[in-house]
């Protein structure tokens, strides 16, 4: 089987940290980098918390400090949801792996070329490092096969009622990915919100026994105060499930439609406008956008990829 290569582009944050441990154990999935930038929490944590999480689960994969603040706007982050240092409350060895020095946009451009059109980004953060390399380089259009987000949404959003957090925290950049000419997939709120898991199945998940299993159900426990406050019946996988999207696009249902970004009006601004439901279409279709997902069999792999870890 040929393996995708992959840019992990991520703000560690809780979901975050889940993304990289299953993408660590995603045989479909050639991980050539992880890319940080500040949004779940400022950069100094990101990349910090990326470093610790890729050495404590032993992944000799290269991590690159990103953007440290959105193109045009001062920075929000989520700590009420990851804390103030991105972690819920979870403290890791500091890595002592060598920390690397090139910049995030250089190196997704830098690996693009390497993998002359091959590659696939995978954002799950605030899209200002992918912006900064599209605004760098004229080539990157030709060089990346797919963007797949996490972020967005064509109904609600949870930092504003229009907006999703991602999206609004640097609405310029994510405008400028969507009119970039890349195909786009987003695995927004409509398909997070349903990829979620129980406290009962996070309880049962750390019984795996490995200590990547424990960071998992430890790392979630703040944010699963959060959601059982909202009376939902779980935390969002929100991250996650761009990541599995990627490898296993036959667990989820979507469409393609238009989307642009609204970054003017101060009410709406983040709102990932979409032709989905409406008569009238954008010119151009230019983003599939995951709408459902087979939550069991999404739920199976996530234990699945978890067991792959030892004890």
């Amino acid at each position: 089987m040929s393996k995708i290569p992959v840019i992990l582009d991520c703000d560690p944050g809780v979901d975050d940290t889940l993304a990289l441990l299953l993408s660590h154990q995603l045989q479909e999935l050639d991980v050539k980098a992880i890319t940080t930038v500040a949004g779940n929490a400022p950069i100094k944590y990101t990349f910090r918390n990326a470093r610790n999480v890729m050495d404590y689960i032993g992944a000799n994969v290269p991590v690159y400090k990103g953007a440290d603040k959105p193109l045009l706007r001062s920075l929000r982050t989520a700590a009420h949801i990851h804390g103030e240092d991105g972690m819920g409350g979870v403290v890791l060895p500091e890595s002592e792996q060598h920390e690397e020095t090139e910049a995030a946009w250089d190196a997704i451009h830098r690996i693009a070329m390497e993998e002359m059109g091959k590659l696939t980004l995978i954002a799950v953060g605030p899209l200002t490092n992918i912006a900064l390399a599209l605004s760098k380089f004229d080539d990157m259009q030709k060089l990346i096969k797919r963007i797949i987000i996490m972020g967005g949404a064509a109904v609600g959003g949870n930092v504003t009622p229009y907006a999703e957090f991602n999206i609004y925290v640097d609405p310029e950049a994510a405008e400028m990915v969507f009119a970039s000419g890349i195909p786009v997939c987003m695995c927004g709120l409509d398909v997070t919100m349903r990829a979620y898991m129980s406290r009962a199945e996070i309880e049962e998940l750390m019984a795996l026994g490995s200590k990547e299993a424990k960071l998992f159900h430890d790392v979630e426990q703040k944010a699963l105060a959060v959601y059982d406050t909202l009376g939902r019946p779980g935390v969002a996988l929100h991250d996650p499930a761009a990541v599995l999207f990627t490898a296993y696009p036959e667990l989820f249902q979507g469409k393609w439609c238009g989307i642009r970004v609204e970054t003017k009006d101060k009410s709406t601004c983040g709102k990932t406008v979409t032709d989905l439901f409406r008569d009238k279409k954008f010119e151009e279709q230019n983003t599939f956008i995951v709408t459902d997902v087979d939550r069991d069999a999404f739920v199976k792999k996530v234990f699945d990829l978890m067991g792959k870890y030892e004890r």
